[in-house]
């Protein structure tokens, strides 16, 4: 979900699928998909409507850009050192974030 919104695909205000329809969907238990949905509704990103279902919202800011950068920081040095560690020069990883993070943005303008 959370990559859905980031590209545009899921769109603010769309309704999901109550929690049972989801676990059956994706084959898995049903107390699965519920905690996924309160992380979700924990991060500002879901809202539940009672009698009406779970909905996308506007996430909210809940991080100012200090505390987002330390969180992005431990996340950034995994995927470096899995990175150098599978043989990848530093040319080669920066060409692979530019790619990818160009893939998620063109996706994202695309829908907009």
């Amino acid at each position: 979900m959370r990559q859905g919104v980031a590209t545009g695909k899921l769109a603010v205000g769309a309704q999901l699928p109550s929690v049972r329809a989801l676990a059956e969907q994706l084959v898995v238990n049903p107390n699965t998909v519920a905690r996924a949905y309160a992380d979700l509704v924990r991060e500002g990103l879901i809202e539940t409507r009672p009698g009406k279902g779970v909905f996308l919202i506007e996430k909210r800011r809940t991080l100012n850009p200090e505390e987002g950068r330390r969180r992005l920081d431990p996340l950034m040095n995994t995927l470096i050192s899995e990175g150098l560690a599978m043989d990848f020069t530093p040319e080669e990883l920066k060409e692979a974030f530019a790619q990818k993070l160009g893939h998620w943005t063109s996706e994202k303008g695309a829908k907009q």
